[in-house]
């Protein structure tokens, strides 16, 4: 990109730490300093699960069994000293087909001890086909459901700093899950809304994200075993960030729900809600 080699200094300028284009292991975060107005600021890194899953910012839910990884990759320019605008593409991906490959715009305003940021993110499994089961009894899929096609949502994210090195994280999302024709649950599109709580401390962050899902009004059909139902669930997570490049993940998924189907050899016929603990080691070498 030619944006990323126009930076300058000249004489009498403050000296800046320079942010032209910087790799990391983590994409920036509302703890971190926003890029220089006027800059470009590029981050990747790579992730599980299990790690997307003790993200507090995570508007979906993964399948910490499903075993996968996640690779993401943002741009962020800085308008003014205290807005940054942000683009971002995440690709997650299991041993087998199909891959979900996510985008989300954005922009933070960063006022030093807390920011506000709001986003609109795309969910889309590029082969419309069921999502694979890679473990007997698991099924990997977004938020229980293994008949995921795309998803729209609207995302709303807050960062308090109780000093350097703590801080507590809100977020808020709203948006539309749309299934493949002739899924289990009959339905074309579910309504989702989810709200996040998490604390940073150092190395350790931990997270609350409580979802709900439910048809969309006026979309279901009359007499339909789930043209009222609505699923809610909580999930707990706490990742550890170790010194050699590490990362320790632990929690549960669905650790409270309103409630479990029970399975039939295809599958769930329903949103899998089943209480899923989980434990992860992820190592960048």
């Amino acid at each position: 990109m030619p944006l990323l080699a126009a930076g300058q200094t000249l004489p009498g300028d403050q000296p800046v730490k320079p942010v032209w284009m910087e790799s990391s292991q983590t994409l920036q975060t509302a703890a971190q300093p926003p890029p220089v107005q006027g800059s470009l600021l590029v981050r990747s890194q790579n992730e599980t699960t299990a790690d997307v899953l003790g993200d507090s910012n995570s508007s979906l839910s993964l399948n910490p069994l499903a075993g996968g990884t996640v690779k993401s990759s943002a741009v962020q320019y800085g308008i003014t000293s205290n807005v940054t605008a942000q683009a971002g593409v995440t690709q997650r991906s299991w041993a087998t087909q199909p891959r979900i490959i996510s985008s989300e715009v954005g922009a933070t305003y960063n006022a030093g001890r807390y920011s506000v940021g709001v986003s609109v993110a795309q969910d889309q499994a590029p082969n419309p086909t069921p999502l694979p089961r890679v473990l007997p009894g698991a099924v990997p899929g977004v938020n229980g459901l293994p008949d995921f096609d795309s998803a729209t949502q609207l995302n709303a994210r807050g960062r308090f700093a109780l000093n350097s090195n703590s801080g507590v994280l809100l977020g808020a999302s709203m948006g539309r899950i749309r299934l493949l024709p002739g899924n289990q649950l009959g339905l074309t599109t579910l309504d989702q809304k989810a709200l996040s709580f998490g604390v940073e401390h150092g190395s350790v962050s931990t997270s609350i994200v409580g979802r709900t899902m439910q048809p969309e009004p006026g979309m279901a059909v009359p007499g339909m075993l789930n043209a009222e139902r609505r699923w809610n669930s909580i999930d707990l997570g706490v990742t550890w960030h170790l010194p050699w490049q590490g990362s320790l993940s632990f929690g549960a998924q669905n650790l409270w729900s309103s409630g479990n189907a029970v399975n039939t050899p295809a599958g769930p016929p329903e949103p899998d809600q089943s209480r899923t603990p989980y434990v992860q080691y992820h190592q960048d070498l």
